[in-house]
């Protein structure tokens, strides 16, 4: 028989900016054997007294190569995975209750890269975080969120999906999910640049001037 128990956990999480003087925070979630520490780097081509970056680390840990190594993380797998999504929220949901606490933002982003952007497509929809922007950075939307795509919640916010022309994963059906994202969230604005399955610098330097209007 399976059973299952509640228990404590430390979750991980990293910031960039000065959230004293930023008026916009951004929660970043990223893809699948990455760490927060080093996804974060990505972000400070951004202002720091303008923007207040968080980035949340996936709850499971593993080595990349063998039993030794370098680590990443993910979110979740298909393992027990209505549980890893439970779990996903209520993290998110108390960093994000702790960090507004004590600081206060006129404008919030939330974006997902890769993997991780099943795990915000499904946060953004809970909406506690109440996201200005919602960024989808070279990753598919959650086939279970398919019937959601008229909700509220993406009604009221800037929407955005962004991929590289040379990524390695799209390659075979860019055309393809570009359509997708098109024909199902009808608010969404499509953005492409020269690159591959990566956060490029140029290209979130003119999102973020853009969404700062």
């Amino acid at each position: 028989m399976e059973g299952k128990i509640k228990v404590k956990k430390t979750f991980r999480y990293y910031t960039f900016g000065n959230p004293d003087k930023a008026e916009h925070i951004w929660f970043v979630l990223h893809g699948y054997g990455q760490l927060a520490f080093f996804f974060l780097r990505k972000f400070n081509v951004l202002d720091p007294d303008k923007h207040f970056v968080v980035a949340p680390e996936g709850m499971h840990r593993f080595y990349l190569k063998g039993t030794n190594g370098r680590v990443g993380a993910s979110w979740m797998t298909k393992e027990a995975r209505l549980d890893d999504i439970e779990d996903n929220h209520d993290f998110l949901d108390q960093l994000f209750a702790k960090l507004t606490q004590k600081y206060s933002f006129k404008k919030r982003t939330l974006l997902g890269f890769s993997q991780g952007g099943a795990t915000a497509s499904r946060w953004h929809q809970k909406n506690t975080f109440k996201a200005d922007n919602f960024i989808l950075w070279a990753c598919v939307f959650p086939p279970d969120l398919k019937e959601s795509y008229e909700n509220d919640t993406f009604k009221n916010s800037s929407n955005y999906f962004v991929i590289g022309k040379q990524d390695e994963y799209f390659q075979e059906k860019f055309d393809e999910i570009i359509s997708m994202y098109k024909e199902n969230i009808k608010n969404i604005k499509i953005i492409k640049f020269d690159g591959p399955h990566s956060i490029e610098s140029s290209t979130l330097k003119m999102l973020s001037k853009e969404i700062e209007n």
